[in-house]
């Protein structure tokens, strides 16, 4: 069945519960006299509640109010917080260039509002040594300790140590906060090639300004001295 209400010649009552443009209770009308309301002040007649008796119509400009719902849905699924899990795997030995880089992408991931679980991976004799792990992890939670916690302790799970880091800040607040430094880079860049196209008026006017070529003054001869 379809979601859309019925509107204007598609509802089928004698009288119904009329309400009008600013919300106004008008009362009970029949269908008739509704439909004429309705051409009256240019708008729809639209069915609000098809299951009251009798049915509740409202006067509405219709078109603007799906566009209008439309777009609240939208932002409402734009600020609606998924909860994401990434994931980083380390080697107990990893490199120290490595290591930043890794610590870098956590970073990045508790800044967005993403939990992170970190995996340790052990081979061969490194699996008696799971102290190397434990020290890196720990490395790691102390390091990023501004952006995260550790919401799950490191545990042994088979050859892999894991540990879960959660973000301090909501995945709301960190969405809000990268559509507003996206809005202010967008401001920034709009204002530079503004001041760029107020600049070549100038530009342009100097460019074309005739050059005047000084003439060059002959001096007089000397007369030789009797």
């Amino acid at each position: 069945m379809s979601a859309e209400p019925r509107i204007n010649d598609r509802i089928r009552v004698p009288e119904v519960r009329l309400v009008g443009p600013s919300g106004e209770q008008v009362g009970i009308v029949p269908l008739a006299k509704a439909l004429e309301l309705a051409q009256e002040y240019d708008l729809d007649l639209v069915e609000v509640a098809a299951n009251a008796r009798p049915p509740v119509c409202k006067l509405m400009d219709y078109g603007k109010f799906k566009y209008e719902s439309a777009m609240k849905a939208r932002e409402a699924r734009k600020n609606q917080a998924h909860t994401v899990i990434k994931e980083m795997k380390l080697r107990p030995k990893i490199d120290p260039h490595d290591y930043d880089t890794k610590k870098g992408h956590v970073v990045r991931f508790l800044k967005q509002g993403d939990k992170v679980k970190i995996t340790i991976m052990f081979r061969g004799r490194e699996q008696s040594r799971p102290e190397l792990g434990f020290r890196l992890l720990q490395r790691l939670a102390s390091d990023v300790e501004e952006l995260g916690f550790i919401e799950s302790n490191p545990k042994q799970d088979g050859r892999n140590m894991i540990m879960v880091l959660g973000p301090h800040k909501k995945k709301t607040e960190a969405m809000a906060e990268a559509r507003e430094a996206q809005a202010a880079r967008k401001a920034e860049r709009q204002g530079v090639a503004s001041e760029e196209t107020s600049e070549a008026p100038a530009e342009t006017e100097a460019a074309e300004a005739p050059v005047v070529e000084a003439e060059a003054v002959e001096a007089p001869a000397e007369t030789p001295e009797a």
